[in-house]
């Protein structure tokens, strides 16, 4: 079986307002080892931001294309969250809904148009009881977004984060279409849930993981440094390996860490040890 590759989640070196910014993000993260990259790709919360159509030219695009492959970098997948007017993802709520649908269809559309294959994000919150008006407001949404991903080639990975890994792969599996997977933050679920839930939450989700978040929660630090929090590294990764996984683990670090690219390189030390042993 092929091994997990290490990259990481752009945003964690800050906003990309022109190609210039995101290609020094590109050469830092191939400097420290990263043989993939996930940029985000909506001119939303980290912005300007180069890659969305409304902001950077289709010239900028095949300039970036061009970068990272010169630095022997591919794109694990792009970043695509929105928020509503009361949550992140905001896919539940109505209002604003059609312009959040279309963002997210867009960001599938350029994601193809990059060579990349996975968009992800928080949709949001996931109703517990489905005769709740937003358990529908979201199927719908997901389902929309999740069809039109199977017509671009492109897969949309609902994150992990406040509902329980058995709720969100039911969620999937009532949607359908096998374009929906998710992006596992283990860290997500430790902060939400249990230790215990981190790992088991894998094998509940199973060949649904295509993308993973690499990131540590230290409530003492409030860093997310890997191997300095309290993510059960060594079960989780067996896990990933049990089910299969051999996609990459993104580092990803939105804590405002003051010297953020070193703390990407101990990610990248720490995580390169778990492969080395």
């Amino acid at each position: 079986m092929s091994e997990m590759t290490i990259g990481c989640a752009l945003w964690t070196l800050g906003a990309t307002p022109d190609v210039a910014a995101l290609a020094r993000q590109l050469e830092i993260a191939a400097e420290i080892g990263c043989t993939s990259v996930q940029p985000w790709i909506v001119d939303f919360e980290y912005r300007p931001c180069v890659l969305d159509p409304e902001v950077g030219t289709a010239a900028d695009r095949r300039e970036v294309m061009k970068i990272a492959e010169s630095l022997g970098l591919s794109f694990s997948g792009f970043c695509a969250q929105l928020q509503g007017a009361v949550t992140y993802g905001g896919l539940e709520e109505s209002e604003g809904l059609r312009w959040r649908i279309d963002k997210t269809k867009q960001a599938l559309k350029t994601t193809a148009e990059l060579g990349g294959n996975i968009v992800t994000t928080h949709a949001g919150i996931l109703p517990e009881d489905k005769s709740d008006p937003a358990y529908e407001i979201l199927l719908g949404s997901v389902s929309e977004i999740a069809e039109y991903g199977a017509q671009v080639g492109v897969y949309f990975a609902l994150e992990t984060g406040q509902e329980s890994p058995q709720a969100l792969g039911e969620f999937i599996d009532e949607v359908g279409n096998p374009w929906l997977r998710v992006n596992y933050d283990p860290c997500n679920l430790l902060r939400f849930g249990s230790e215990a839930g981190t790992i088991q939450g894998v094998y509940a989700l199973g060949d649904k993981i295509v993308h993973t978040h690499a990131k540590d929660w230290n409530p003492e630090t409030r860093q997310a440094t890997c191997g300095e929090g309290l993510v059960p590294w060594d079960g989780y990764l067996q896990a990933l390996r049990d089910i299969g996984y051999d996609g990459v683990l993104a580092i990803e670090d939105e804590t405002g860490n003051e010297d953020m690219i070193g703390s990407i390189r101990r990610s990248y030390a720490f995580l390169k040890a778990r492969f080395d042993d």
